[in-house]
C-alpha cells in the first residue's frame, strides 16, 4: 500500500517543531507500524536526510518504550502498543498523522522521542518493598488471598508506556501511579511502606508537573494493558487512609 505520512519533526527540545509530509510505498499490511517507520527511515537515509527519531526496544508489547500518537490516538486505532499495531489497520492511500506524547511532564527530546524519566522518579519514590537479604523465602511462607493476588497481577501489567498521560486532556499520571501503588499495597510484602508509598509517589507525581485527574476515563481507554479506571479510586482511598494515619504529617491535597 501507499501512504501519506505527516510526521512531527523537531531537532531538539529547544527548537520549534512542525509536521512534515512524507510518502511511503510498497507497505505490506503485515508490517508493524514501527517497521513502516523503519522503511521511511531507510528511504530518508538513502536520500541523505535525517531519519525520524522514535523510541522502541522489545517490539513485543512488553517494555513500554514505543510511544506515538497516531491520528490523535495514543498508540493508534487499536488497543495495543504501537509496536503491535499492524498496517492492516489502515487503508491504501490513507494520510496518517504521527506525533509524540503531548504532556508538560514529557518534554520532546527529538522528533517523536520524549523524556519519560518523570515516571522513573515516581517509581523511585515508593515503588519498592522492604525485604531481608539472603536466600529467597519459601514460596508459601506468606499467604496471599486469591483476590489480592489477582488485583496485584492486574496492576503489575502496567508497562509504563505513558499512553494514559498522552490520552488524558489534563496530562494526568494518576492511572500509572495508581497501578504502581495498588500493585504493592494489596500484598503483605508491601505493607511496611503502605502509607509512605502512596504519599511519596503522589507527591512526586504532582512535583513532576502532571495534571490533575478529573476522571474523564481517556487513560483507561488508551491503556494497552487494560489497567482499570477504578484503580484511581482505590489509590485515592489509600491516600486518604495514609493521611488519617499520618499523625500530623503535612501532605498536599491529592490532585
Amino acid at each position: 500500500m501507499k501512504l501519506n505520512l505527516r510526521v512531527w519533526r523537531q531537532p531538539d527540545a529547544d527548537a520549534p517543531g512542525s509536521m512534515v509530509t512524507y510518502q511511503v510505498e510498497d507497505i505490506s499490511a503485515d508490517m508493524s507500524f514501527l517497521e513502516m517507520l523503519d522503511t521511511l527511515n531507510e528511504d530518508l537515509i538513502l536520500r541523505g536526510e535525517d531519519p525520524v527519531a522514535f523510541d522502541h526496544d522489545c517490539r513485543e508489547g512488553i517494555c513500554g518504550a514505543c510511544s506515538l500518537v497516531i491520528n490523535g490516538d495514543a498508540h493508534g486505532p487499536e488497543r495495543t502498543t504501537t509496536c503491535q499495531l499492524h498496517m492492516r489497520s489502515f487503508a491504501d492511500g490513507d494520510t496518517i498523522d504521527v506525533e509524540p506524547w503531548r504532556a508538560a511532564a514529557f518534554p520532546v527530546v527529538k522528533d517523536l522521542v520524549v523524556d519519560r524519566t518523570a515516571f522513573d522518579r515516581i517509581i523511585q519514590a515508593g515503588g519498592y518493598i522492604t525485604a531481608p537479604t539472603g536466600s529467597a523465602p519459601e514460596a508459601h511462607a506468606t499467604a496471599v488471598p486469591k483476590a489480592d493476588a489477582d488485583t496485584a497481577f492486574e496492576h503489575a501489567e502496567c508497562i509504563g508506556c505513558g499512553a494514559c498521560v498522552a490520552a488524558c486532556p489534563n496530562g494526568s499520571a494518576m492511572l500509572f501511579t495508581s497501578a504502581k501503588v495498588n500493585h504493592l499495597n494489596v500484598l503483605p510484602q508491601g505493607a511496611p511502606e503502605r502509607e509512605s508509598r502512596v504519599l511519596d509517589m503522589v507527591a512526586t507525581m504532582d512535583a513532576e508537573g502532571f495534571g490533575g485527574c478529573t476522571l474523564t476515563g481517556e487513560c483507561a481507554t488508551a491503556c494497552p494493558k487494560g489497567i482499570p479506571l477504578p484503580s484511581i479510586a482505590a489509590m485515592n482511598r489509600e491516600w486518604l487512609r495514609a493521611v488519617r494515619k499520618g499523625g500530623g504529617r503535612s501532605v498536599p491535597p491529592l490532585a
